[in-house]
């Protein structure tokens, strides 16, 4: 093919760049062409560090505009230097056989990496190859230098630098392989070396021209497909049509491996669970990308859909990037495949008229999310902060959820909860799992056979229409027997407190019988200000209208220490009336801000010895009141289950159950 026109050239004005224009022309069978070459902006701005974030088209906007403007047909550049994506109307000719990929070191007497001495100043203009080298000596002082080739080797024969790094293609363009004192073990771009040809888009005949040397004719194609929720049934005709194509096919662990024996493809696994990781998302990147310029039909097959929590943006970028076509077909997400396997609605007329999607690794984000229903995906080793952070951030404790186990698949599993219920349960949900979170949830739960629970608290009133509830209690409570020192705080004392701290609906209970029984009425608490560790707490001394100037959120000691402390309260008498088993964590916090605290034991908690071990294996959930109640039943069972979800009610019993859990692994 040859051209019946003068082709009009633009390149940089930089000896690297002129020799690139003259090497493009040798490639093709001779055809007429002008030459303009003129600083880009990259070039007229040498004070601007490449170090920090430059704009993608530092050193090709001039030559683009020219273009654009119809004042030449092409332009000549170092493929790497390409904006992504190019300038509306304009388009890639062609890319050319890479040269030497790799970087070398250019130093006073050519030495080596190795030999150059310590706290040596070695000059780049990148920050990968600034990473490169602090990773292999990280003695060196990096200098941040700009200039053309020869103006940085002149800042070596200066003596300014003792070295620096240099694209190996380049220097043995310029005729400079004499400058190479080592070629470095470093990861480079994979443009690196190649050269590319712009010109406007609709230039059918000069495109055809280039296209000659145009090494992405050898290059495969690469699909990204969504498998679905793992069910091989839900896969679509597209997807399946195009695993059935496939030279390689690149997956991860959320679909069913089995079913790909039918492909005969090269079969590449990449997962990346968390925990057990496998390949990281550069690696995944890079393997594709090896794959599709070996001229190989690539499928990278993802469970659920590519484009939703699947990191499909990030392959189409990074692969476009490097001038490899892309297609995507999209996969039922796991979202809509949940809906239809439990009947629960994602929107519902009345009820939800939005639904969000949101990913569990970040879950303060999560709490951001303002829908309806909210469905989170990657989030069961974050199922107790996800709780907290949805009830901090405005959802009702009492907010049904749903969390599903392998959707779509045979062994699907699922747990009903509450808000509330999940901020302080222990349990080791199975993954992969997803969470609704909203009334939606209500449509299947309320059809579901309820939980059989073992209450192991004093009362089981709560838990009435819960479900079949077992209550075995575990302790005994019962109000103190007041002795001196008791007596002198009640009759004596109650006026000197500036708070008095309730720490459980009993210590409530309990420090108003002792009050009557020594005919005290609620005058005697002076101007002492109430704090309730929780809700359950502020029932109970609203039964003796009282209403606590703080409540614990937490419905926790550590909730109130938080909030003493935020305030800076110190120098002030803490009353403390509560149970004989109390933890220290309350007084010792306390004490350690500069507070005078009295514990005041109004009640006694002993182990009920005449409770009876019940047969685990048929309760599906266990609750515990107290830290007492976890003691005592690790008396009575000699430790805590693993294979049962473990309800706390509030947060210091939550930690109680949590530490003890621990202690037996340990």
């Amino acid at each position: 093919m040859r051209l019946n026109q003068t082709v009009r050239i633009v390149c940089r004005d930089s000896p690297l760049s002129l020799v690139q224009a003259k090497e493009i022309v040798g490639l093709f069978p001779p055809f007429e062409y002008t030459q303009e070459a003129f600083a880009s902006y990259g070039d007229k701005n040498k004070n601007l560090s490449l170090m920090g974030d430059v704009a993608s088209d530092f050193f090709t906007r001039e030559l683009d505009e020219a273009l654009l403007k119809g004042e030449a047909d092409i332009s000549i550049h170092s493929a790497k230097d390409l904006p992504y994506p190019l300038p509306a109307g304009l388009e890639l000719f062609c890319l050319t056989e890479g040269k030497d990929k790799s970087d070398s070191l250019v130093s006073v007497n050519n030495l080596t990496l190795e030999n150059l001495p310590t706290g040596a100043r070695v000059g780049t203009s990148s920050p990968i190859r600034k990473a490169e080298l602090l990773r292999l000596r990280n003695d060196l002082q990096i200098v941040s230098i700009r200039g053309t080739i020869a103006e940085r080797i002149a800042l070596v024969d200066a003596g300014e630098i003792d070295a620096l790094i240099v694209a190996t293609c380049a220097l043995e363009r310029l005729q400079l392989s004499h400058r190479i004192a080592e070629r470095l073990p470093f990861k480079t771009h994979p443009l690196q070396g190649n050269l590319a040809i712009v010109g406007r888009k609709g230039e059918e005949y000069l495109k055809q021209f280039f296209a000659q040397k145009d090494i992405r004719q050898t290059y495969g194609r690469v699909t990204l497909v969504g498998f679905g929720p793992g069910n091989p049934d839900l896969l679509t005709i597209a997807g399946d049509k195009a695993l059935a194509q496939a030279d390689v096919i690149l997956h991860d662990d959320l679909l069913d491996k089995e079913f790909l024996c039918k492909y005969k493809a090269e079969k590449v696994y990449v997962g990346k669970r968390r925990g057990c990781h496998s390949f990281n998302q550069d690696q995944i990147n890079e393997t594709i990308y090896a794959y599709a310029t070996q001229g190989k039909r690539v499928v990278r097959l993802k469970g659920g859909d590519p484009m939703v929590f699947a990191h499909g943006r990030e392959e189409v970028d990074y692969l476009q990037s490097r001038f490899i076509e892309v297609d995507v077909l999209p996969g039922i997400t796991t979202a809509l495949a949940l809906a239809a396997s439990t009947h629960i609605p994602l929107t519902h007329r009345g009820i939800a008229s939005s639904v969000a999607l949101a990913t569990g690794h970040t879950v303060q984000n999560v709490g951001t999310v303002q829908a309806d229903t909210l469905v989170v995906y990657m989030g069961g080793t974050q199922v107790q902060s996800i709780s907290n952070t949805l009830i901090e951030r405005g959802k009702p404790a009492d907010t049904p959820v749903a969390l599903v186990h392998n959707v779509s698949r045979p062994d699907q599993q699922i747990f009903y909860s509450t808000l509330g219920e999940l901020r302080y349960t222990v349990y080791n949900y199975p993954t992969p799992i997803i969470i609704v979170v909203g009334e939606v949830v209500n449509f299947e739960k309320k059809g579901v056979a309820k939980p059989r629970t073992l209450v192991t608290g004093t009362t089981s009133k709560e838990h009435i229409g819960t479900g079949d509830v077992v209550h075995t209690p575990l302790i005994n409570v019962q109000k103190n027997d007041a002795d001196g020192a008791m007596r002198t705080v009640l009759t004596e004392q109650l006026s000197t407190f500036q708070w008095i701290v309730f720490t459980s609906r009993y210590g409530v209970r309990f420090f108003f019988e002792l009050l009557d029984e020594f005919e005290l009425d609620i005058r005697v608490l002076g101007n002492a200000k109430i704090a309730s560790v929780g809700g359950t707490t502020t029932q109970e001394l609203a039964k003796h209208h009282l209403y606590p100037d703080i409540e614990s959120h937490t419905e926790s000691a550590e909730g109130l220490l938080l909030y003493f402390n935020t305030f800076g309260k110190k120098n002030e008498r803490f009353l403390l009336p509560r149970s004989n088993k109390g933890l220290p964590a309350l007084r010792d916090g306390l004490l350690a801000m500069g507070n005078d605290v009295v514990d005041l034991p109004v009640y006694v908690n002993t182990p009920n010895n005449e409770a009876q071990r019940v047969d685990l294996t048929e309760i599906q959930k266990i609750v515990f009141s107290s830290p007492s109640c976890v003691d005592a039943f690790l008396d009575l069972y000699g430790g805590l289950p693993t294979d049962i979800p473990l309800v706390a009610r509030g947060k210091t019993t939550l930690n109680h159950i949590q530490k003890n859990i621990s202690d037996e692994k340990i």
